[in-house]
């Protein structure tokens, strides 16, 4: 398979919501709009799920990071990117692998061999399923990721979800541009590493992608005003999770201004011996008293959770088809890459989610009861785009929209066959 098709496939998974390499193979081959824009040929067949997964093994990562990297340089011509404020924060993804599935570490064993054993030790020579449970209803820290290991996804975690059950997963961290909501950068890490652990990757590599996009713009444009922030990235907004005296003075000998809340402690912090750790956050908790503070707040709730509504909601990566960091990492990188070309088309067009044309059907079917109407013909049909309409006015529009309409013609009954 020919990259650009590969690449498209991919970008065509994030449009329309497919989380899996299956589901992607066979839109494909089921609608012809898509094939067109993929560049399949009408006499030839659609591709194959395996052919799609070998493609995506042979071309390595640095590829889809570059493709990741050249729809940033759109945005950036287009000045959606500053490079200036960046937010920062993280979410789980369900791994493709199951928790009845995990051994031990240290010897292999499987978990109900390993409960099998417990019951024997304790007394019981042939334990039944209930008394395995019971063994495992007493124990405390059963599902510690040092002790236990996924053997066909090892780079899984075990964690605890949004919703609060407890899976094997991944975690996605997005650095997200607080002035256009561009992502920035995206990391996969394990999912049971803290926040001010994976921080320090994904800020690396947004640094390094907007430096990049400083030195292109400068190739390409030397003489034009430059969209991105010439001095880097200069501050960092993220959540209390990510609060840490080490933290912040990391930021703080990179030259960032930090705007991260602090958790709630009882009873006073000691800083003896930490004078330049009080410093840092002493600073960090007065900017987050000014208005510029709370306003970065208020829109890192805004930008950055609706980066990961777009990706893993609407997109369809809530839950990993594929397994291993390597592999995951390619499909997310050219689905957040395809979120942000979404974000240009919104620029442009006005539309640019995935599944919005589902949103313009009432507008559509207004549009064409207005045209029928302004023919004043009941038996009038319009045939635009595939889309045939035999009504003057459907009964279910919205009343202050067809205001102008008489109450005879809202609740005459029509039918909109094709619609």
């Amino acid at each position: 398979m020919a990259p650009g098709i590969y690449f498209r496939l991919l970008l065509v998974g994030y449009f329309e919501g497919i989380d899996s390499e299956r589901g992607i193979a066979w839109r494909a081959g089921d609608s012809l709009s898509i094939r067109e824009f993929v560049g399949i040929p009408l006499d030839e067949g659609g591709p194959d799920h395996t052919t799609i997964s070998r493609t995506r093994r042979l071309i390595d990562l640095e590829a889809h990071r570059q493709v990741f990297a050249w729809v940033l340089g759109l945005l950036a011509d287009a000045g959606l990117v500053k490079g200036k404020r960046i937010g920062i924060d993280a979410t789980t993804l369900e791994a493709n692998a199951a928790l009845r599935s995990i051994v031990r570490r240290d010897n292999g064993e499987s978990y109900e061999e390993f409960l099998t054993g417990l019951a024997q030790e304790s007394g019981i020579a042939t334990p039944t399923r209930e008394d395995l449970a019971r063994v495992d209803r007493k124990r405390k820290k059963k599902g510690s990721n040092k002790e236990w290991v996924n053997p066909h996804d090892p780079d899984a975690r075990i964690t605890k979800m949004k919703d609060g059950c407890t899976h094997l997963a991944h975690k996605a961290e997005h650095a997200v541009d607080m002035d256009s909501g561009a992502v920035v950068a995206v990391t996969l890490q394990e999912a049971d590493l803290g926040d001010t652990t994976t921080v320090t990757e994904t800020l690396a590599e947004a640094g390094t992608i907007v430096a990049e996009l400083i030195e292109r713009e400068a190739e390409t444009k030397p003489l034009e005003k430059p969209q991105v922030n010439l001095g880097g990235i200069e501050e960092v907004v993220a959540d209390k999770g990510y609060h840490s005296g080490p933290v912040l003075q990391g930021m703080k000998a990179a030259g960032v201004r930090t705007y991260i809340p602090e958790k709630k402690q009882a009873g006073k912090r000691h800083w003896v011996g930490k004078e330049e750790e009080q410093q840092v956050v002493y600073a960090n908790r007065q900017r987050l008293q000014r208005p510029k503070g709370k306003r970065l707040l208020r829109k890192r709730g805004e930008l950055i959770e609706r980066t990961f509504a777009h990706c893993y909601e609407t997109g369809g990566m809530r839950r990993t088809h594929l397994r291993k960091h390597n592999n995951i990492l390619k499909r997310l990188l050219v689905h957040v890459a395809g979120m942000n070309l979404g974000l240009l088309l919104r620029n442009a067009y006005g539309i640019g989610t995935p599944r919005s044309l589902q949103g313009l059907s009432f507008s559509l079917r207004f549009f064409v009861a207005m045209v029928a109407r302004a023919f004043n013909s009941e038996n009038f049909q319009l045939i635009v785009a595939g889309v045939t309409c035999r009504a003057v006015v459907p009964p279910y529009y919205h009343p202050r929209l067809c205001a102008h309409f008489s109450p005879s013609e809202i609740q005459k009954p029509t039918s909109t066959p094709g619609c």
